[in-house]
């Protein structure tokens, strides 16, 4: 019998995944990181492992003795050092297609709720306030700018849900999509300067990685128009979490939707728990009853293609 170990419970149940790999003949073990020494027990032996938040460190991935894959719950991997797994023959996998609805759903969210004020006045009116439109004026979306930065799956998706909202254009900035494909749904190419400068509203869906990490800081911010709208559904250390807040603290941007933050939970000294010009999210926007058993089946998915002697569905590496 094949020993598949999560790393992190994050789920409680576990049903999805015990349908597929008992397939396979692998029994699933829920392993506890804060229990060191029994964690490093349940992983020195295990086949593959289903990972979450957990890190899987170089030191981590020496002590895998028999792990043939590992499969990440999520689009991301960035808590996962791929290269040492791949020194080691061990496969990596992610679940790329799991919540495209579910996060750009999120994201519109996040826009309309910051174009309308719709939390602020929530917590103002159970203040008991009323005729609220000078504290923070709206504006009609209505023939406005949307900045898209990313055009992966989920963004282009945004970008379809968005077609009946009447803006005046879509801008694209992803320098591994081409301009051709980016026109055909309908959007303008455009750099990344010039997309700051031009957008009312700005989404962000880029992965976390070297040259994506703070890629909008304070030189980014000083771009914008101070009537931007600034959304975030990918990973928060996209953003300089510092110079957005300074951003939105000055009134350099209007506002902002935030799902990700560079620290998670969000902090409790946070200054943007201050700020009446933010939404702020729980990293929920690859969230759905739907979603979760679509991202834990194919999560297992992975482990259970390489143990019957193939490749993950999603693989990030090769051995």
């Amino acid at each position: 019998m094949y020993k598949v170990a999560v790393t992190d419970d994050r789920y409680g149940s576990y049903t999805e995944e015990i349908n597929v790999l008992k397939e396979i003949g692998a029994e699933l073990v829920i392993l506890d990181p804060e229990n060191k020494e029994e964690f490093d027990r349940g992983i020195a032996d295990a086949d593959a492992l289903l990972v979450n938040l957990h890190p899987i460190t170089e030191d981590l991935i020496k002590k895998l003795d028999k792990c043939k894959v590992m499969s990440r719950y999520g689009v991301g991997y960035d808590n996962v050092d791929v290269d040492a797994a791949t020194k080691k023959g061990i496969w990596v996998a992610r679940v790329p297609d799991y919540s495209i609805e579910d996060v750009s759903d999120q994201a519109i969210a996040l826009l309309l709720g910051c174009v309308r004020k719709i939390a602020y006045k929530d917590r103002m009116i159970r203040n008991g306030k009323w005729n609220l439109h000078s504290d923070q004026p709206c504006h009609r979306i209505k023939d406005g700018v949307l900045g898209l930065i990313g055009y992966g799956a989920i963004s282009r998706r945004l970008h379809e849900k968005t077609m009946g909202f009447g803006l005046s254009k879509v801008l694209v900035y992803d320098p591994y999509v081409d301009d051709k494909k980016i026109i055909e749904k309908g959007g303008v190419p455009s750099d990344l300067d010039s997309l700051l400068a031009d957008s009312d509203y700005i989404s962000v869906h880029v992965p976390l990685a070297d040259n994506t990490r703070g890629m909008i800081g304070k030189k980014q911010l000083q771009f914008m128009k101070r009537g931007t709208i600034l959304i975030n559904t990918s990973r928060g250390a996209v953003l300089n979490e510092a110079d957005v807040t300074e951003a939105l603290e000055t009134g350099r941007i209007t506002g902002a939707g935030l799902d990700v933050f560079e620290t998670e939970p969000l902090a409790k000294d946070s200054p943007l728990r201050e700020l009446d010009n933010v939404i702020l999210s729980d990293h929920t926007g690859w969230y759905s009853e739907e979603s979760k058993e679509e991202l834990k089946t194919k999560a297992a998915l992975n482990i259970a293609a390489v143990l019957k002697g193939g490749k993950p569905v999603y693989a990030v590496n090769e051995i």
